[in-house]
């Protein structure tokens, strides 16, 4: 993904009080300023004064959900290769609105990992050198300090490398854990790590990657203009958008039309919450979860025909669906309020045939 490496820019740093403090999910130490002290915009009734939007450095943050890797189909363990740059990033949230994400591997959420029980991943994370925070990143599927969070600390212009067995099967999330951990993983920096069982999955039609997160900044909901990160409304929990793969209303029809099918065919949604906050209420709009795994637990007893799904911040679903006619299956999630005026929304594109039968929208 192209990056622009002539300009580099200051992020605002200020920190939240407590959060060095989180055992085993913050390595280091960082900024430890007050919010009120803090050169933060807090959150008002009015609209913050802007400024212009900022010209981007990506046309697209948001990741393409079919970008997956194919399904393991060996019997023996083996060495999984994964390379994470952290890129700082200017991109659009919609249209006239500028925000600077953090990321992996300039998308959001970050490159879905794909492995199997047994497996031993050889991790590389390279921080660009035209970034200005410190990251790392912290696997809910490894058995280690801090996830790897305490040994991949890299500052701006420097590469760590770390092994790890893969040990237990599900679907994972990873995220950036440094002080002020709520702050990377709101600006984007989070994704899944699936862990295949032994026999592998049973086959699908199609598999499609998501990722929800709140992004708190100081201007209002598709107000014009760059606007800036606010510590305050993130210690209030309240969010100016909450997003699905980084963007308002990106993935569908609308704009990305990645998620197609045909009626009668099968898909398994990877959804992982990076949060820093808010759950999902996870529910596919004209459909219904054929079978739920629940935080991603793959070798649980599926629920089955289920309407919405809760996913908790930090914790992912593996769920699967059909579509006996066609239409657009709209994810969302349930706080209808996050759909409505935050910019939650993504679309899978069901093609085929009308069926009048099961679906009959002008009966005679």
């Amino acid at each position: 993904m192209p990056y622009n490496t002539t300009r580099r820019r200051v992020l605002q740093t200020a920190g939240v009080g407590g959060a060095a403090a989180l055992a085993g999910c913050t390595v280091g130490s960082g900024p430890a300023n007050d919010v009120r002290t803090s050169p933060v915009q807090f959150q008002t009734d009015e609209p913050a004064e802007l400024g212009d939007a900022k010209p981007v450095d990506v046309d697209r943050i948001a990741a393409d959900p079919t970008d997956i890797p194919a399904p393991i189909t060996r019997s023996e363990p083996a060495t999984i290769e994964v390379e994470l740059e952290t890129l700082e990033l200017v991109a659009e949230v919609e249209e006239g609105v500028t925000f600077t994400y953090m990321t992996f591997n300039g998308q959001i959420p970050g490159p879905m990992i794909r492995t199997r029980v047994g497996d031993t991943v050889d991790l590389t994370i390279t921080n660009h050198p035209d970034n200005v925070m410190p990251h790392n990143v912290d696997f809910h599927a490894v058995r280690g300090p801090g996830g790897g969070a305490e040994d991949t600390l890299v500052n701006p212009g420097e590469s760590k490398r770390i092994r790890f067995q893969v040990t237990y099967p599900g679907l994972f999330i990873y995220h950036c854990a440094v002080p002020n951990l709520d702050y990377h993983i709101s600006a984007g920096m989070f994704g899944c790590i699936l862990v295949e069982p032994e026999e592998g999955l049973p086959e699908v039609d199609h598999e499609f990657y998501l990722g929800q997160h709140e992004l708190y900044t100081n201007g209002k909901t598709g107000q014009k203009g760059h606007h800036e990160f606010n510590f305050a409304a993130m210690a209030m929990e309240e969010p100016t958008y909450v997003l699905t793969n980084g963007e308002k209303y990106a993935i569908g029809p609308q704009k990305y039309n990645d998620m197609v099918m045909q009626t009668g065919e099968t898909a398994r949604v990877y959804f992982g919450v990076g949060g820093p906050n808010l759950f999902s209420s996870f529910h596919p709009i004209g459909s219904v979860w054929d079978e739920v795994y629940p935080q991603g637990a793959i070798m649980s007893d599926p629920h089955r025909y289920v309407q919405t799904t809760p996913v908790l911040p930090g914790s992912a679903v593996i769920a699967t669906l059909t579509s006996p006619v066609p239409l657009p299956i709209k994810l969302v999630d349930h706080a209808l309020s996050r759909v409505a005026r935050k910019g939650n929304l993504a679309v899978i594109d069901v093609q085929g045939e009308e069926d009048p039968t099961i679906y009959d929208p002008n009966p005679a």
